[in-house]
């Protein structure tokens, strides 16, 4: 047996799991514990002009360490070795780092609302169709190569000598080597979707356009595919840890490309949703598709664990949800999740159905009434009451789901048979079977740690203890998982 330690950070927690990796070969399958748990999300922070959001990022650094020890704890319990570490996170936030290694502030929120209008400016500079036929990339506010243009005016930026997305930042703290890996890295927008490295041509045409950037080249680390040996635990992080010198893993660093790895497919045919904060649904394919037709869906092409591409479309995801619940308790109406998905079951089907992709449900706020007024704009029935809002959310959601599997398959050519659903949103019964009915298709949810599956097999292959390409890391992880089959009961919209 060898242990395995996977830092999973999503939006809104962040968790350290021990994978043990037993069984012979041909019939290897993980056992995840979880050993840590800490809680994540946006710092409003005054500022001259307003506020601003940020990651409390020593949070989660301290987070990260006090999991490290707690699985060395429990894998010296278990007798068992720590053979690797992997990390993984939500993608596009980073970090500023000074020439001393220093951090240069904690970093923004990706819904700071400084991003307002940025997108927009640059892609009219650099060319939309021109833009997205490099980097592939659906066009997001908060895409990281419009982060740093807002950010070119910071007053730490002249000091900034290297920029870092959040896993590469904690993998380096852990080991003292800065890399970028490449399934972040992909959704800065400065990488090149077909070659997997840096884009000059759009690095250079940014530099042009915002000089104030300076060299933005000199401040990325080289791209590393997932499955690179970064480094070895530092001294300073062993004497913190108890831990030796362990390996450290650069896997899919980007949380969708481990979830992904961790989906139980038994065959290509499939279609994904990676459901928390934030839905991702997608196909896995061979190569980018940078077509025209594409770009004006907003279909991204982020890259995948061994030479794969993740084409996909974000949907606002359970965030919606979770500021819903927020939004009640605050106002003194404490709301369990469970009573509310039992109240939504009740509650008249299809009554309501909004565009959650809409830009009023980005920031933070009172969602209820954002759903009240979207139901109004539409002409439908305002939600009132816990069942119908929460029911109008499943709604949407499900039929989001729906919209954007019919158009990554079409652009694609992809077909496909089945659609998993793994992250927490896998637990939602309510939401799998109103994404089996409109969609037509079984939806097989789980497992519920697909990121952390994913980040385990990806370091276990890495360092010998499994072996195969990625349909044999995935046969272990359906040996691995307990999924949910839901057939869908009704006929599918249309």
């Amino acid at each position: 047996m060898s242990g395995f330690v996977a830092v999973d950070l999503g939006a809104t927690s962040g968790r350290v799991m021990l994978g043990v990796v037993t069984g012979g070969a041909g019939d290897e399958r993980v056992e995840l514990t979880e050993v840590g748990r800490f809680t994540n999300g946006p710092v409003e922070v005054p500022e001259a002009h307003g506020t601003a959001l940020h990651w409390d990022l020593l949070h989660l650094w301290r987070g990260a360490l006090d999991g490290l020890r707690a699985a060395g704890d429990l894998a010296r319990q278990r007798g068992v070795p720590v053979a690797a570490i992997g990390i993984d996170s939500w993608a596009v936030d980073y970090a500023s780092v000074a020439a001393d290694g220093s951090l240069l502030g904690n970093p923004r929120h990706h819904r700071d609302p400084r991003l307002t209008g940025v997108a927009d400016d640059v892609l009219d500079r650099l060319g939309h169709s021109e833009h997205y036929g490099v980097n592939g990339l659906q066009t997001l506010p908060f895409n990281t190569e419009f982060q740093l243009v807002a950010g070119r005016h910071d007053a730490t930026w002249p000091l900034v000598d290297s920029i870092r997305l959040i896993p590469d930042l904690l993998g380096s703290w852990l080991t003292g080597v800065t890399v970028a890996e490449v399934t972040n890295a992909s959704t800065t927008g400065l990488l090149d979707a077909t070659t997997r490295r840096w884009s000059d041509p759009v690095i250079e045409a940014l530099q042009a356009e915002y000089p104030e950037l300076g060299d933005l080249r000199a401040r990325l680390a080289d791209p590393v595919e997932p499955g690179t040996v970064v480094g070895h635990l530092t001294g300073t992080v062993q004497a913190a840890t108890g831990l030796g010198a362990v390996p450290v893993v650069a896997v899919g660093s980007h949380d969708t490309a481990s979830a992904v790895v961790g989906v139980p497919a038994e065959d290509e045919r499939f279609a994904y949703v990676s459901s928390g904060t934030w839905s991702l649904v997608g196909v896995e394919l061979d190569a980018p598709v940078l077509t025209e037709e594409s770009r004006l869906a907003n279909v991204t092409n982020e890259l995948g664990v061994d030479g794969t591409v993740r084409y996909l479309k974000n949907v606002m995801g359970l965030w919606v949800l979770s500021e819903t619940l927020r939004t009640w308790r605050e106002a003194g109406t404490e709301v369990a999740l469970a009573d509310a998905l039992a109240a939504a079951a009740e509650a008249e089907p299809g009554r309501t159905v909004v565009d959650v992709d809409a830009p009023e449900f980005l920031q933070p706020g009172d969602m209820p009434a954002r759903l009240a007024d979207a139901a109004r704009a539409s002409g439908q029935p305002v939600p009132d009451g816990v069942g119908p809002v929460v029911r109008c959310i499943l709604d949407s959601l499900a039929d989001a789901y729906r919209r954007v599997l019919a158009e990554v398959t079409h652009l694609s050519g992809r077909e496909v048979d089945v659609l998993h659903v793994v992250g927490g949103g896998s637990q939602n019964e309510l939401l799998c079977r109103l994404t089996a009915d409109v969609t037509g298709l079984p939806v097989v949810a789980g497992p519920v740690e697909g990121a952390a599956l994913g980040n385990v097999v990806v370091q276990a292959r890495a360092v010998g203890v499994l072996a195969g390409d990625l349909p044999a890391l995935r046969g272990v992880v359906r040996r691995s998982a307990r999924p949910v089959r839901y057939e869908p009961q009704t006929a599918p919209a249309g």
